[in-house]
């Protein structure tokens, strides 16, 4: 029976993780772009977690910074200081330098330019832009240039010259999955046509503003062109063939040579940035010019001329940063591929992203089913790290780039899912527990009675309790008075409500109510850290949450005749008496076929009741054994009453009575208006005269206990009268052999 039900609700949970995986799916698969910012803005914060890579010491960027616009001037710098700087690169052996610039117009400040504006033509007069194209003729530089992406007004149609050819294999016709270009923003052509080639630095962030990938070719006019970072690497392995893998995805990667460089499906590399800013080794332009540099630091490298200079406006925003230097990102790019560490996507890695959300959604929804709800969040947070850390470590392990938002997406909405599953289960087991259990209990008991549903019965266990008794002082009166049943009722739920809640937010449970009467107890069915404390605490809480309690009942028009009896014999409306005591009871359902209870049972209960009784024959409001007293953790007033035997048991205990709480503010009022410090006082004496009637001086402590009955705010009334007459009779009649113990006889 058991079996099957586990077995029903597993199909249950197994179908519901189908129907969210499927939903998932969909929106995968018809809306795959819904998800990117948060997908990449998570990856974000992966590389950052990560922290900074060292790179390949292969790639230096010719930094035009604030230094050097404060040297050479402002930017645009006239066409001979880039020659010089130029120039210096070649003579110190530089590999390859790339230009992160167009240089679209011609120099304004070209002497030859500036003669003739002015109609006049003087021989030797130097002209910049032929000597800055005869300078990149002779040196291994690669131009820069921008693809115009949009429609625009004015555009420019003409198409650079690249001396390598482009190779599409695998492509379907019809089919076409690059960044298609409008138009071209190149260098004049006496620079364009002089470079030995160029590439371009065109550089698309995505729909959230940040660069993540980078387009390394783009097609204009039916041609396929390579970016900067790639025609770099083409040049200076002098291969003059590329290739342009297809997958039925789209492209998956690009050949040049020995170098594999992996794709997305649009011919984007996914970068593998190292770090932030200046990650990379940077040199001032202005030092290159001036020569202040050590060759060592260029020879046989990638030197990629850019502008970090805020005013060039040449500034991006990465995953580590949201200020970077355009032209650090094409020295990444550079790396990663001299490196080989590219972040790739496979082609199957669709349909193990697609697999992941289907495994995922089922391995929660079947340990929901195994464990209790309040473990449903545990078992996403957990299940959350878990993915994170798996994905984290592909991406930084293995290079592949693994979608993120799908997966967290699949065990939050199957963890959502399956909370309402539970919900619905717990509702039917509520319903199950109200047919099985007719009478009201806690809720302990109730958590108690869903573990063990499928029992007949709780079984009786020996357990130590607290067990608590209160009782209201001459409740018959208030019946008789109130001789109307309705309005009674309505009087004890007045006084019921409040009392309950009270014992229940200290984690009491309540046994049953007999007429005006309480009993509860802590540590049953469900552990009860200090139980004892907790039901001293709710017992004091209770007195003094009487005064409130009266104020009410006093201005109640329903109870209009209880109050007209107090105040004849000058008591309060509600006065109780409480009993605490502490130790091993029998704890479990106890009762017939037809009707159980869960309820405790020993003598640890019956001294309980006990001293509940005894409040009336003591003076007292809150009476505990001795058991209680040593279980106590907390400052509370203490009045040792008596040691006495009660009515049923042979063993003496020690009674004591509880004031109030032994607060840190000595003044704070009590629940016998007079303050802690008197009160204190008073017990202080007291406890002396108890002192000497244990010792047999009973004509000292006589004296003592007459003492204190003569005080005005003296805090009881009956205990000094007790001793007294105590101490007189044995005045009068000596004992023998005097014990200290009073044995009582009645139950109260």
């Amino acid at each position: 029976m058991i079996k099957n039900k586990i077995l029903k609700k597993l199909l249950i949970y197994i179908g519901a993780s189908l129907l969210v995986s499927t939903f998932l799916t969909i929106i995968y698969i018809y809306f795959p772009h819904l998800h990117d910012k948060f997908d990449g803005n998570i990856r974000d914060q992966m590389f950052i977690l990560r922290g900074e890579q060292p790179d390949t010491k292969q790639v230096v960027v010719i930094d035009i910074d604030e230094e050097s616009l404060n040297q050479l001037g402002q930017w645009p710098w006239s066409r001979n200081i880039l020659s010089q700087v130029v120039t210096n690169l070649t003579n110190a052996g530089v590999g390859v330098i790339g230009f992160d610039i167009v240089f679209a117009e011609v120099d304004n400040s070209n002497p030859t330019r500036v003669f003739q504006k002015f109609g006049r033509s003087i021989d030797g007069i130097p002209d910049y832009d032929e000597q800055f194209a005869y300078t990149i003729a002779n040196a291994p530089v690669i131009l820069g240039y921008q693809f115009q992406l949009e429609d625009e007004k004015f555009i420019k149609k003409k198409a650079p010259k690249i001396p390598a050819t482009f190779i599409e294999r695998g492509r379907q016709l019809g089919e076409d999955y690059l960044i298609n270009a409008k138009g071209t923003i190149l260098n004049t052509p006496i620079i364009q046509d002089n470079g030995y080639s160029s590439g371009f630095f065109n550089n698309i962030p995505d729909d959230s503003g940040i660069i993540r990938s980078v387009p390394l070719i783009i097609r204009y006019q039916d041609q396929v062109y390579p970016s900067l970072a790639l025609e770099i690497l083409r040049a200076s392995t002098g291969i003059d063939r590329i290739y342009v893998d297809y997958n039925e995805l789209g492209v998956s990667h690009i050949s040049i040579g020995d170098f594999i460089i992996p794709t997305d499906r649009y011919g984007r590399i996914l970068v593998n940035f190292r770090g932030k800013e200046k990650t990379f080794d940077y040199i001032s332009a202005s030092d290159i010019f001036n020569g202040t540099f050590d060759p060592k630091d260029i020879e046989g490298k990638v030197a990629i001329l850019g502008a970090s200079a805020a005013g060039i406006l040449d500034l991006r925003a990465i995953p580590f940063e949201a200020v970077y230097p355009g032209v650090e990102v094409h020295a990444n790019v550079v790396d990663n591929i001299l490196n080989g560490d590219f972040l790739t996507k496979p082609a199957e890695i669709n349909s193990l992203e697609i697999l992941s959300i289907f495994l995922l959604s089922l391995l929660v929804m079947i340990a929901v089913t195994f464990t209790p709800i309040w473990a449903n969040p545990i078992i996403f947070i957990l299940g959350s790290i878990a993915t994170l850390y798996g994905i984290y470590y592909l991406l930084f392990t293995h290079m592949i780039v693994f979608n993120i938002v799908f997966p967290i997406s699949a065990i939050l909405l199957a963890n959502i899912v399956a909370t309402l599953l539970d919900y619905m289960f717990e509702i039917k087991k509520e319903e199950a527990i109200k047919k099985k259990f007719a009478t009201k209990v806690s809720a302990d008991v109730m958590h108690s009675l869903l573990d063990n549903l499928e029992n007949d019965k709780f079984e009786a266990i020996e357990k130590e309790v607290t067990v608590f008794f209160s009782d209201v002082r001459g409740f018959t009166n208030i019946s008789e008075t109130l001789s109307d049943p309705k309005v009674l009722i309505d009087f004890l739920n007045e006084y019921m409500e409040p009392m309950t809640n009270i014992i229940v937010e200290e984690q009491g449970t309540i046994d049953k109510y007999i007429g005006d009467a309480i009993m509860a107890y802590w540590n049953a069915p469900a552990d009860v850290e200090n139980h004892a404390d907790r039901a001293l605490i709710a017992t004091l809480n209770q007195l003094h949450y009487l005064k409130d309690l009266n104020e009410k009942l006093l201005k109640d028009s329903r109870f209009t005749s209880v109050v007209k009896m107090s105040e004849e014999k000058n008591i309060p409306v509600v006065d109780i008496g409480i009993g605490l005591n502490t130790g091993n009871a029998i704890v479990g359902e106890m009762g017939s076929s037809i009707r159980s209870d869960y309820t405790t049972i020993g003598d640890t209960i019956n001294l309980g009741a006990r001293l509940e009784s005894l409040c009336k024959f003591y003076d007292s409001k809150c009476n505990i054994s001795e058991f209680t007293k040593n279980a106590l953790k907390g400052n509370y007033i203490f009045r040792l009453l008596d040691f006495v035997t009660v009515k049923g048991k042979k063993e003496p205990i020690k009674i004591f009575q509880v004031h109030d709480f032994n607060r840190d503010d000595k003044k704070y009022p009590t629940l016998y208006n007079v303050s802690q410090d008197q009160l204190i006082k008073e017990i202080k004496y007291y406890h002396k005269g108890v002192q000497l009637y244990q010792d047999g001086n009973f004509s000292e402590a006589i004296e003592i206990f007459k003492d204190i009955n003569t005080w005005e705010d003296k805090t009881n009334k009956n205990i000094y009268n007790i001793y007294i007459e105590r101490c007189e009779h044995f005045i009068e009649n000596p004992p023998k052999d005097f014990s200290g113990i009073f044995e009582h006889t009645s139950k109260g």
